[in-house]
């Protein structure tokens, strides 16, 4: 997200419907094959697990993968290049990203 804002003043991709998270799958893919960070995480607050944007729009979308998100950590989001489903992983994890502006 840092990386986002800092070098091209924007943030993570949020994803508010299944065309726009097909977009960026398949633009995704035209440059990886691996999964890439969007701007959702998942973290505890106030004893309750919740997903969020970084960039603070509604969460009115998910498209997550079976068993997922994990709820153990806080964890940021991945967008799979290979069959457009979210899962949890490690916010500490280096992956390509895709940024919005």
């Amino acid at each position: 997200q840092k990386y986002c804002q800092d070098v091209y003043r924007g943030q993570l991709a949020s994803v508010h419907s299944a065309s726009r998270n097909e977009d960026l799958q398949k633009l995704a893919r035209t440059y990886t094959r691996r999964a890439v960070w969007i701007g959702a995480f998942t973290s505890c607050k106030a004893g309750q697990w919740e997903s969020r944007w970084e960039d603070s729009s509604p969460w009115n979308f998910a498209n997550w993968a079976p068993t997922y998100p994990h709820h153990i950590v806080t964890t940021c989001v991945t967008l799979s290049t290979r069959d457009g489903l979210w899962r949890s992983r490690p916010c500490f994890q280096l992956r390509p990203f895709i940024c919005q502006y």
